[in-house]
């Protein structure tokens, strides 16, 4: 979603007349304007809620209005409202505006609780002003993008691309193009020096060649040429360099499109250190607002659903104890988040309680599981106790589901990635489970599966992804057929 330019691309070892500068994103100046009209949004909303109530305006509100200004516009460029949305379902960018608000909301009304101004404040106002600034915000980005894509639609603010450099990737980014066309974006076409006969083209596509790299520069600057992407390998530094630097003798807007997916990057974000940019290659999701807002979830859903579940827990605990001998609970090790060793709590489901070096996955007609024990693995509730882990921090509701210690030392050096399962925290239902990927791991391809929906979690994670898979869990996380 972000563009990234750069002030100086050229890496040589003379002296360049352009300082060196770290790249940095590229905020439009509609972007700006948006942010400015939410921002009135907010207070206008306030206003209305006190006069849609028949309430006069009081000196605590004003302070109330900024702090949810202020929170909402942290909490928004933190996880990139206004960046460009150019390509992304408006769905999308609802939902985040959505969940941002109501985080805000949260955190506003602590200030509020904290402040002593509760028994002060029109309660009524406070809520009225929840549910209306939303609303009116998401109804401006709305009517942004509409008009937008209007204008784009007949012709106004399109701009022609071309790729440079005939590669996979350069097929992504015309496939990415042609799938929007009322984004304002035409494909042209590619450029590329070398020869269809050196076995480097892609082989069977319907490649649109407009010529090499000198008729890419004649065309932009003759103004042919709106935007180029270049898809060179990382290896072609020197050419790379050597073509930014004469299209800087145009208007074409460039972009440098890495290969860094040759990595199979987990969440990756570009960052700085002191000013030298960089790319995380592997990187946990829950740092910062990320992880707190992870944790505040973990405990306002684990404490909600214990107190539900605590009768049902007593009475599954005394059946454990009833229908075969030994303790209610068992205790096995597993690996949490960064490979440490944590204790994994379950309601005792079998007559053993392997946890050593080889661990025997259970079975289908497994002897050592116990009649009341295969009723619990069958509808998960052998599951429950870990709500305690959760609360303890040593996992989350929603995460990898973790293994035996001993299955985690057999399948890291079998399954590429697999140990970046564990850049979070472990949770009690996941991504893999609600895709019908549970128990019994009996072949590698089985493994490799779940470790794969893993990873897309870790990589596409939000509060609105873990919600939608806490509510999934309620249909299809309790049973499988592969569960026994």
């Amino acid at each position: 979603m972000n563009k990234w330019i750069s002030d100086d691309i050229n890496k040589s070892n003379k002296a360049s007349k352009y300082p060196n500068k770290p790249i940095r994103p590229f905020h439009s100046k509609i972007m700006a304007i948006s942010r400015i009209m939410d921002s009135i949004a907010i207070l206008a909303c306030l206003w209305l809620a006190c006069y849609l109530n028949g309430i006069a305006w009081q000196n605590p509100l004003t302070w109330i209005g900024l702090v949810g200004l202020f929170i909402f516009q942290y909490l928004t460029e933190h996880f990139e409202v206004y960046e460009i949305w150019r390509g992304f379902p408006i769905a999308r960018e609802a939902s985040r505006i959505l969940g941002l608000w109501l985080l805000t909301a949260i955190l506003v009304s602590l200030f509020v609780y904290f402040s002593g101004w509760m028994l002060d404040l029109p309660l009524l106002v406070i809520a009225w002003w929840y549910v209306l600034t939303p609303v009116v915000i998401v109804l401006l980005h709305v009517v942004r993008r509409l008009s937008l894509n209007y204008f784009r639609n007949r012709n106004k603010n399109v701009r022609k691309v071309a790729v440079l450099g005939v590669r996979s990737l350069g097929k992504d980014v015309e496939k990415a193009i042609n799938s929007m066309p009322w984004k304002g974006y035409r494909f042209e076409g590619y450029y590329d020096d070398r020869a269809a006969g050196e076995g480097r083209r892609l082989a069977g596509e319907d490649i649109n060649i407009l010529g090499g790299f000198t008729d890419l520069i004649d065309s932009a600057r003759s103004g042919r040429i709106d935007v180029v992407y270049v898809v060179l390998p990382m290896s072609a530094e020197k050419r790379i360099n050597e073509l930014v630097n004469k299209l800087a003798d145009s208007t074409v807007s460039v972009y440098v499109v890495p290969d860094f997916f040759m990595f199979g990057l987990l969440h990756a974000r570009w960052t700085t250190l002191q000013g030298i940019p960089a790319v995380s290659v592997y990187e946990s999701p829950f740092y910062g607002i990320d992880g707190l807002a992870k944790r505040v979830e973990d405990i306002a859903l684990s404490s909600l659903i214990l107190i539900l579940i605590s009768i049902p827990m007593l009475i599954i605990a005394m059946g454990v104890k009833i229908t075969s001998a030994g303790p209610v609970f068992f205790r096995q090790k597993r690996y949490g988040m960064h490979g440490e060793q944590i204790k994994v709590c379950k309601f005792r489901t079998m007559k053993v309680c392997e946890d050593g070096d080889k661990v025997v996955q259970a079975k289908r007609n497994d002897d050592r599981i116990t009649a009341f024990g295969a009723f619990l693995r069958r509808t998960s509730l052998d599951e429950l106790p870990q709500f305690f882990n959760v609360l303890q921090g040593k996992m989350s509701i929603v995460g990898p589901r973790p293994h035996a210690v001993a299955h985690n030392e057999e399948y890291r050096s079998q399954i590429l990635g697999y140990m970046l399962r564990h850049k979070v925290k472990p949770g009690i239902t996941g991504w893999a489970q609600i895709n019908g990927l549970r128990g019994e791991t009996d072949t590698l391809d089985k493994m490799e599966q779940r470790v794969q929906f893993d990873l897309d979690y870790i990589r596409n994670w939000s509060l609105w992804f873990d919600l939608k898979i806490v509510f999934l869990t309620i249909f299809k996380g309790f049973t499988g057929k592969d569960v026994f």
